[in-house]
Protein backbone atom coordinates (compact mmCIF):
# COMPACT_ATOMS: atom_id res chain seq x y z
CA UNK A 1 0.00 0.00 0.00
CA UNK A 2 2.68 2.50 1.04
CA UNK A 3 3.92 2.19 -2.60
CA UNK A 4 1.09 4.75 -3.38
CA UNK A 5 2.04 7.40 -1.15
CA UNK A 6 5.09 10.04 -1.57
CA UNK A 7 6.54 13.29 -0.39
CA UNK A 8 8.74 15.19 -2.01
CA UNK A 9 11.86 14.77 -0.87
CA UNK A 10 12.56 18.42 -0.30
CA UNK A 11 10.59 19.94 2.61
CA UNK A 12 7.47 21.96 1.83
CA UNK A 13 7.21 25.56 2.81
CA UNK A 14 4.80 26.00 5.58
CA UNK A 15 1.16 26.60 4.41
CA UNK A 16 1.76 25.52 0.94
CA UNK A 17 -0.84 23.10 0.57
CA UNK A 18 -0.08 22.47 -2.98
CA UNK A 19 3.11 21.17 -2.39
CA UNK A 20 1.72 18.14 -0.56
CA UNK A 21 -0.67 18.18 -3.51
CA UNK A 22 -3.44 20.34 -2.21
CA UNK A 23 -4.58 22.13 -5.45
CA UNK A 24 -7.77 23.92 -5.52
CA UNK A 25 -10.87 22.12 -6.91
CA UNK A 26 -10.71 23.08 -10.10
CA UNK A 27 -7.13 22.22 -10.77
CA UNK A 28 -6.10 18.95 -12.33
CA UNK A 29 -3.90 16.74 -9.88
CA UNK A 30 -0.53 17.34 -9.92
CA UNK A 31 0.68 16.07 -6.84
CA UNK A 32 3.72 15.18 -5.45
CA UNK A 33 3.06 12.01 -6.02
CA UNK A 34 3.69 12.40 -9.77
CA UNK A 35 6.98 13.71 -9.34
CA UNK A 36 7.99 9.77 -8.88
CA UNK A 37 7.68 6.76 -11.30
CA UNK A 38 4.84 4.49 -9.78
CA UNK A 39 3.80 0.99 -10.65
CA UNK A 40 0.44 1.02 -13.58
CA UNK A 41 -0.97 -0.39 -10.16
CA UNK A 42 -0.39 2.37 -8.07
CA UNK A 43 -1.87 5.04 -10.91
CA UNK A 44 -4.98 2.55 -10.46
CA UNK A 45 -4.68 2.86 -6.91
CA UNK A 46 -4.60 6.57 -6.33
CA UNK A 47 -7.35 7.13 -9.25
CA UNK A 48 -9.85 4.71 -7.06
CA UNK A 49 -9.55 6.96 -4.27
CA UNK A 50 -10.54 9.81 -6.07
CA UNK A 51 -13.43 8.48 -6.94
CA UNK A 52 -14.86 8.01 -3.16
CA UNK A 53 -16.72 10.51 -2.16
CA UNK A 54 -15.53 11.32 1.21
CA UNK A 55 -12.24 13.21 2.04
CA UNK A 56 -9.58 10.82 2.75
CA UNK A 57 -5.99 11.38 4.02
CA UNK A 58 -3.43 9.05 5.10
CA UNK A 59 -0.96 10.59 7.88
CA UNK A 60 1.93 8.41 9.72
CA UNK A 61 4.09 9.21 12.45
CA UNK A 62 1.12 10.95 14.34
CA UNK A 63 1.12 14.26 12.03
CA UNK A 64 2.99 13.40 9.03
CA UNK A 65 0.53 13.67 5.43
CA UNK A 66 1.28 10.97 3.11
CA UNK A 67 -1.13 11.28 0.69
CA UNK A 68 -4.74 12.64 0.18
CA UNK A 69 -7.22 12.28 -2.39
CA UNK A 70 -8.78 14.37 -5.02
CA UNK A 71 -12.13 15.27 -2.32
CA UNK A 72 -9.73 16.26 0.54
CA UNK A 73 -7.96 18.26 -1.47
CA UNK A 74 -10.83 20.52 -2.90
CA UNK A 75 -12.54 20.41 1.10
CA UNK A 76 -8.88 21.83 2.65
CA UNK A 77 -9.89 25.35 2.08
CA UNK A 78 -8.94 28.74 4.51
CA UNK A 79 -12.04 27.62 6.29
CA UNK A 80 -11.45 23.97 7.08
CA UNK A 81 -10.53 22.95 10.81
CA UNK A 82 -7.96 20.99 9.42
CA UNK A 83 -4.91 22.68 7.85
CA UNK A 84 -1.26 21.32 6.61
CA UNK A 85 1.53 23.21 7.57
CA UNK A 86 4.61 21.71 5.80
CA UNK A 87 4.24 18.30 5.84
CA UNK A 88 2.09 18.48 8.77
CA UNK A 89 -1.69 17.46 9.05
CA UNK A 90 -2.93 20.09 11.91
CA UNK A 91 -6.30 21.35 13.61
CA UNK A 92 -6.78 25.10 12.76
CA UNK A 93 -7.87 25.78 16.24
CA UNK A 94 -6.07 25.94 19.47
CA UNK A 95 -9.20 23.91 20.89
CA UNK A 96 -9.10 21.12 18.55
CA UNK A 97 -5.21 20.19 18.74
CA UNK A 98 -5.62 18.13 21.56
CA UNK A 99 -8.20 15.83 20.40
CA UNK A 100 -6.70 15.62 17.05
CA UNK A 101 -3.39 14.65 18.03
CA UNK A 102 -5.22 12.45 20.49
CA UNK A 103 -6.83 10.33 18.12
CA UNK A 104 -4.05 10.19 15.49
CA UNK A 105 -2.08 9.05 17.81
CA UNK A 106 -4.63 6.39 19.85
CA UNK A 107 -4.79 5.14 15.95
CA UNK A 108 -1.13 5.24 15.10
CA UNK A 109 0.23 4.00 18.39
CA UNK A 110 -2.63 1.59 20.00
CA UNK A 111 -4.58 0.92 17.06
CA UNK A 112 -7.87 2.21 18.31
CA UNK A 113 -10.66 3.67 15.97
CA UNK A 114 -11.71 7.14 17.09
CA UNK A 115 -14.55 9.65 15.95
CA UNK A 116 -13.63 13.35 16.85
CA UNK A 117 -15.29 16.51 15.87
CA UNK A 118 -13.44 19.31 15.02
CA UNK A 119 -14.07 22.79 14.36
CA UNK A 120 -17.72 24.94 15.06
CA UNK A 121 -20.43 26.59 13.55
CA UNK A 122 -20.98 25.79 9.89
CA UNK A 123 -17.63 24.44 9.81
CA UNK A 124 -17.95 21.88 12.33
CA UNK A 125 -16.75 18.54 10.78
CA UNK A 126 -16.72 14.99 11.96
CA UNK A 127 -13.39 12.81 11.41
CA UNK A 128 -12.70 8.85 11.52
CA UNK A 129 -9.62 8.32 12.56
CA UNK A 130 -8.87 4.19 11.49
CA UNK A 131 -5.48 2.70 12.16
CA UNK A 132 -3.83 1.23 9.13
CA UNK A 133 -1.54 -1.49 10.21
CA UNK A 134 1.87 -2.00 8.30
CA UNK A 135 2.52 -5.66 6.49
CA UNK A 136 5.64 -5.87 8.94
CA UNK A 137 5.81 -4.72 12.61
CA UNK A 138 8.68 -3.07 11.64
CA UNK A 139 6.85 -0.41 10.03
CA UNK A 140 4.86 1.98 12.22
CA UNK A 141 0.80 1.93 12.00
CA UNK A 142 -0.84 4.66 9.77
CA UNK A 143 -3.87 6.51 10.38
CA UNK A 144 -6.45 6.84 7.77
CA UNK A 145 -8.64 10.07 8.34
CA UNK A 146 -12.32 10.13 6.77
CA UNK A 147 -13.36 13.78 6.69
CA UNK A 148 -17.46 13.59 6.91
CA UNK A 149 -19.76 14.40 3.94
CA UNK A 150 -20.91 18.04 4.26
CA UNK A 151 -24.08 17.05 2.56
CA UNK A 152 -26.37 13.92 1.81
CA UNK A 153 -26.81 14.66 -1.35
CA UNK A 154 -23.78 15.63 -4.21
CA UNK A 155 -25.42 17.88 -7.04
CA UNK A 156 -24.09 15.05 -9.72
CA UNK A 157 -25.40 12.24 -8.15
CA UNK A 158 -28.68 13.81 -8.65
CA UNK A 159 -28.14 15.14 -11.88
CA UNK A 160 -27.13 11.57 -12.97
CA UNK A 161 -30.74 9.90 -11.40
CA UNK A 162 -32.26 13.04 -12.59
CA UNK A 163 -31.33 11.80 -16.22
CA UNK A 164 -32.24 8.44 -15.84
CA UNK A 165 -35.24 8.89 -14.80
CA UNK A 166 -36.01 11.29 -17.87
CA UNK A 167 -36.53 14.04 -15.04
CA UNK A 168 -36.92 17.76 -16.81
CA UNK A 169 -34.88 20.81 -15.98
CA UNK A 170 -37.68 21.98 -13.67
CA UNK A 171 -38.35 18.54 -12.12
CA UNK A 172 -34.46 18.38 -11.18
CA UNK A 173 -34.29 21.65 -9.65
CA UNK A 174 -37.06 20.66 -7.58
CA UNK A 175 -35.35 17.58 -6.61
CA UNK A 176 -32.30 19.31 -5.39
CA UNK A 177 -33.78 21.47 -3.37
CA UNK A 178 -35.59 19.01 -1.52
CA UNK A 179 -32.30 16.46 -1.34
CA UNK A 180 -30.92 19.85 0.37
CA UNK A 181 -33.50 19.90 3.12
CA UNK A 182 -35.78 22.30 1.62
CA UNK A 183 -39.49 21.95 2.30
CA UNK A 184 -42.10 22.44 -0.84
CA UNK A 185 -43.32 25.80 0.43
CA UNK A 186 -40.07 27.20 0.85
CA UNK A 187 -39.25 26.02 -2.44
CA UNK A 188 -41.93 28.09 -3.26
CA UNK A 189 -41.44 31.48 -1.71
CA UNK A 190 -37.40 31.20 -2.83
CA UNK A 191 -38.57 31.10 -6.18
CA UNK A 192 -41.47 33.41 -6.57
CA UNK A 193 -43.78 30.17 -7.99
CA UNK A 194 -47.24 29.21 -6.54
CA UNK A 195 -47.14 25.92 -4.00
CA UNK A 196 -49.50 24.07 -6.71
CA UNK A 197 -46.30 24.42 -8.95
CA UNK A 198 -43.96 22.63 -7.01
CA UNK A 199 -46.16 20.04 -5.83
CA UNK A 200 -46.88 19.87 -9.26
CA UNK A 201 -43.44 18.92 -9.59
CA UNK A 202 -43.17 16.64 -6.44
CA UNK A 203 -45.94 14.58 -7.61
CA UNK A 204 -44.18 14.23 -11.36
CA UNK A 205 -41.31 13.24 -10.03
CA UNK A 206 -42.58 10.69 -7.26
CA UNK A 207 -44.20 8.84 -10.14
CA UNK A 208 -41.36 8.73 -12.49
CA UNK A 209 -39.33 7.43 -10.13
CA UNK A 210 -41.61 5.10 -8.07
CA UNK A 211 -40.81 6.86 -4.89
CA UNK A 212 -44.45 6.43 -2.14
CA UNK A 213 -43.29 9.68 -0.34
CA UNK A 214 -39.96 12.94 -0.41
CA UNK A 215 -38.80 11.09 2.04
CA UNK A 216 -38.20 8.02 -0.03
CA UNK A 217 -37.08 9.98 -2.75
CA UNK A 218 -34.56 11.76 -0.84
CA UNK A 219 -33.47 8.74 0.52
CA UNK A 220 -33.37 6.89 -2.79
CA UNK A 221 -30.39 9.85 -3.85
CA UNK A 222 -28.86 9.46 -0.62
CA UNK A 223 -27.83 6.17 -1.30
CA UNK A 224 -26.41 6.43 -4.88
CA UNK A 225 -22.97 5.48 -5.20
CA UNK A 226 -20.56 8.42 -5.05
CA UNK A 227 -19.91 10.87 -8.31
CA UNK A 228 -17.27 13.13 -7.84
CA UNK A 229 -16.47 14.42 -11.55
CA UNK A 230 -17.92 17.32 -10.82
CA UNK A 231 -15.28 18.74 -8.72
CA UNK A 232 -12.42 17.71 -11.17
CA UNK A 233 -14.61 20.97 -13.55
CA UNK A 234 -15.54 24.34 -13.12
CA UNK A 235 -18.96 24.91 -11.90
CA UNK A 236 -21.45 25.23 -14.79
CA UNK A 237 -22.96 28.66 -15.75
CA UNK A 238 -26.38 29.20 -14.10
CA UNK A 239 -29.03 28.66 -15.54
CA UNK A 240 -30.60 32.70 -17.37
CA UNK A 241 -33.55 32.90 -14.56
CA UNK A 242 -33.98 28.94 -12.79
CA UNK A 243 -37.45 30.54 -11.31
CA UNK A 244 -38.42 31.22 -14.85
CA UNK A 245 -38.15 27.81 -15.61
CA UNK A 246 -39.86 26.26 -12.46
CA UNK A 247 -43.13 28.38 -13.10
CA UNK A 248 -42.97 27.56 -17.00
CA UNK A 249 -42.93 23.63 -15.93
Amino acid sequence: MFELISIAEEAAPANDAAAIGLPSANDGYRGPERRRRHSPLTGLLAAMLDEIDYGMLLVTDGVRLLHANHVARAELDAEHPLQVLGRELRARRPQDVAPLHGALGDACRRKLRRLVTLGDGVQRVCLAVVPIPAPDDATPTSALVMLGKRQVCQQLSVEAFARTHALSPMETLVLKALCGGTRPGEIALQHCVALSTVRSQVGSIRAKTGAETIGALVRMVALLPPMVGALRRSPPVAADHPARALAAG
